[in-house]
């Protein structure tokens, strides 16, 4: 139902304007993490997103990659519906709502779940806050709060840097180690462009000790097409 709901707002929200963009990336990753935890257990991942964005600001799209958990869930595929706006050069806000959605087995849809999220541009830095209450279909909230800055090198090379905590609000329903309520992740990614393609190259850990977070060293490469 949540599902739907999602794809209903989705389609409204397209048809409803007069003057939108379409976009479609593929990437190629040498492992799919997500806030730096592995979701294809350290193997390479592809993935694909089709994007709408409208010009009041309003966009839309979906987004989809292999996962290995370990059991027979095969694929997600994501949603989501947000609005972006401009405060004053430099400073943004950008709030909206997506679904995670799994599959490939019987119980796969199991750990679906919804999502809500909050990104503000400030001077150059992004402070985004995510919040699940029911945190990968397990009834338990869950917030992600990441601090994001670009350092543009010169015309051809960005470095991203990013840190970002994610907090079970129930540990006693949800840990992270076993017990722990929390982790912090980090990341450095060098970014350039070249024929069209997209390439970033760098590093990402976790303070997890399982081995689900370590330290690996991160390769992606995608192409978008604009329509």
């Amino acid at each position: 139902m949540k599902t739907r709901i999602l794809v209903a707002l989705i389609i409204a929200g397209c048809s409803s304007a007069t003057q939108a963009d379409w976009s479609a990336t593929v990437t190629g990753a040498s492992d799919y993490l997500f806030n730096g935890v592995t979701q294809t257990d350290h193997q390479p991942a592809v993935q694909a997103s089709l994007d709408w964005s409208g010009a009041s600001g309003a966009y839309a799209g979906t987004w989809a990659s292999n996962v290995d958990f370990g059991n027979d869930t095969k694929a997600e595929v994501d949603g989501y519906l947000g609005y972006r706006f401009e405060l004053r050069p430099g400073y943004s806000v950008d709030a909206g709502l997506a679904y995670y959605s799994y599959h490939g087995g019987s119980d796969s849809a199991d750990s679906n779940y919804p999502e809500a999220y909050l990104k503000l541009g400030i001077a150059g830095f992004n402070l985004n806050t995510w919040y699940s209450h029911d945190y990968s279909g397990l009834d338990v909230g869950h917030v992600v709060v990441m601090l994001q800055r670009d350092f543009k090198i010169n015309d051809r090379w960005t470095i991203r840097t990013q840190l970002d905590r994610s907090t079970s609000l129930d540990a006693n329903r949800f840990a992270w180690d076993g017990d722990r309520d929390h982790y912090v992740h980090w990341q450095v990614m060098n970014q350039t462009s070249y024929a069209g393609f997209d390439f970033a190259l760098g590093v990402s850990g976790t303070t997890l000790s399982d081995a689900s977070g370590d330290t690996v060293l991160l390769f992606t490469v995608s192409r978008t097409i604009l329509f």
